[in-house]
């Protein structure tokens, strides 16, 4: 499974991530940041991956704006 990144500015294209990486990564880091071009399907598969490993996944919807589209999402993942 494949998931988009956060953009790192509103005009760039969001980088794609893949779950294994994101398995590798969880040893240095724990908070992962999605672009909103994601959607609630992908995301939610993967917190039932993770949950699966037994991680506990929280999830959240972060504005960083006024306008309604301007958000991301934020995905805890610990042990």
């Amino acid at each position: 499974m494949k998931l988009k990144l956060a953009r790192a500015t509103i005009s760039s294209k969001p980088k794609m991530i893949e779950v294994k990486k994101i398995e590798e990564d969880l040893e240095k880091k724990s908070i992962f940041y999605f672009d909103k071009d994601n959607s609630h399907k992908e995301l939610k598969s993967l917190i039932e991956h993770f949950e699966e490993r037994e991680y506990s996944v929280y999830m959240r919807e972060v504005k960083f704006g006024l306008n309604d589209d301007e958000y991301l999402y934020e995905v805890h993942i610990v042990k």
